[in-house]
């Protein structure tokens, strides 16, 4: 998959790059569960379920590194919303039910090796609540 990118298409290529995340994941045995996730308190990419537990992701696509790497854009402001956002969908999504939770993050670049070739970083309990 091939992410072209435009300022004005911005949206377009986050929406590819977490097509191409959630491919990624599947691939790796997670179960789907989730695709933008909105409430009041913020947004979540994905949320998908690795064996038993529940798995909220965020989606970070650049074309460069020379800025710093896509994981390290994950603010401690952007996890504070991530992890207040995760708390509102366990409140109204699990019927009672308290599942194991971890928060990662998905970096996505172009791999060098080819124009439509894509790299995965897959950053397992990125951050904590």
């Amino acid at each position: 998959m091939q992410l072209s990118w435009r300022a004005k298409d911005s949206n377009r290529v986050g929406q590819q790059a977490e097509h191409a995340a959630l491919n990624f994941l599947k691939q790796q045995g997670l179960t789907f569960i989730a695709r933008n996730y909105r409430c009041r308190l913020g947004e979540i990419d994905l949320i998908m379920q690795d064996q038993k537990s529940l798995v909220f992701i965020e989606v970070r696509y650049r074309k460069s590194t020379k800025f710093g790497s896509s994981a390290e854009s994950v603010s401690n402001n952007k996890q504070q919303k991530i992890i207040r956002c995760a708390a509102h969908y366990l409140l109204h999504a699990s019927k009672n039910e308290s599942p194991a939770c971890r928060f990662d993050v998905i970096a996505i670049y172009p791999s060098g090796t080819g124009k439509s070739s894509l790299q995965f970083d897959w950053i397992k309990n990125a951050f904590q609540a």
